[in-house]
């Protein structure tokens, strides 16, 4: 509101084009004053949720978030010819950043873009703009696009491909109470897509606001087999009356990182006596809903109890304890896992 009032303010020394009406949209006169107007903006946030950006478009480390843009240009925000991944930073330290590079650049070269810097000069980039956050808790969120250049439907006029990340600033822990959630309507991506980590997320937002709207959480997607899919963005998992723990099979869906860790993780409770099996399979909606606990499973969460799918309670409709101590040994595993999941940022 206060920018309306800046902006009326200065009728009388700024260019302004009219639409034949009453409005009049203004003509900034140069960068100076747009950057004042943005600057302006930022100046009642209390708290700058992105401490930090690098773009490869600039060449560098941006830490004022008025100039934390992206060309209009780019193929990214107009084709979504772009590929992204994520990392947590949790104590300082950032969890599984090697696993989700990997990913990133099997995303890049399944959406033929190739990236403008080595993986090891991608890490050393995302290392350092970490540390000139100084966040030691929230999201570290990295895109390969196409790159500017025009607004064509090729990327051939692109010199050259672009390189993003910013650093969110943001708190969250385990989660454990439950939440509910339904079958989306909304058709799932093809496999081609789905297991591509992509920017074309508008299928997912669609679900998750079909689900918001019938007062879920989130949802759940069935692929044209009739098989439990994954939710739209994390994963899904199942405890069987049998204490089997159960993932759907990767081949359309995404294989999450916190997922595949989770598959490491959990033998652990099967050497406890807790669980007897852990492994991947196809499970029908029926056999799903049959279960004795369900949860999502995704980098922050890491495990969130699912107790009620399409108004129907999951096992006893609590949280259950399964769900617990697996998410307990993932979340241990961010707290205070080994070396090779866990890079320290060297902090002043």
């Amino acid at each position: 509101m206060d920018s309306c009032n800046a902006s009326t303010d200065k009728k009388s020394d700024a260019s302004e084009i009219g639409n034949g009406g009453d409005s009049k949209v203004h003509v900034f006169s140069s960068s100076s004053e747009l950057l004042d107007k943005l600057h302006e903006k930022w100046s009642s946030v209390k708290k700058q949720p992105y401490p930090a950006m690098y773009s490869s478009v600039f060449g560098g480390i941006i830490l004022d978030p008025a100039m934390m843009v992206i060309p209009i240009d780019d193929h990214m925000v107009h084709r979504g010819h772009g590929v992204f991944d994520t990392a947590i930073i949790l104590d300082g330290y950032l969890y599984e950043l090697d696993v989700h590079l990997d990913r990133f650049l099997r995303s890049a070269s399944n959406a033929k873009i190739s990236s403008p810097f080595p993986q090891s000069t991608l890490r050393s980039i995302l290392i350092q703009l970490t540390l000139a956050s100084q966040c030691k808790k929230g999201t570290l969120r990295y895109w390969l696009s196409a790159g500017p250049g025009d607004f064509l439907l090729s990327p051939a006029g692109c010199p050259t491909s672009a390189f993003y990340a910013v650093v969110i600033d943001e708190d969250f822990s385990q989660c454990k109470e439950g939440v509910k959630v339904i079958t989306s309507t909304i058709p799932m991506k093809s496999p081609l897509f789905a297991t591509m980590k992509n920017v074309n997320y508008l299928p997912n937002v669609l679900s998750k606001l079909e689900a918001e709207e019938q007062g879920a959480f989130a949802s759940i997607w069935v692929d044209d087999e009739g098989y439990v899919a994954e939710g739209p963005n994390v994963n899904v998992a199942f405890v069987t009356h049998e204490k089997e723990l159960i993932l759907p099979v990767f081949d359309k869906i995404l294989s999450g990182c916190t997922t595949k860790r989770l598959l490491q993780l959990a033998p652990k409770l099967v050497e406890q006596g807790l669980l007897k099996s852990v492994k991947t399979a196809n499970l029908t909606v029926e056999e799903a809903k049959g279960t004795a606990e369900m949860m999502y499973v995704g980098s922050t969460l890491p495990l969130l109890p699912i107790i009620t799918w399409d108004d129907q309670p999951i096992g006893d409709g609590k949280v259950g304890k399964l769900t617990m101590a697996l998410s307990d040994l993932v979340w241990d595993d961010m707290v205070a896992g080994p070396e090779t999941q866990r890079l320290r940022v060297p902090y002043a």
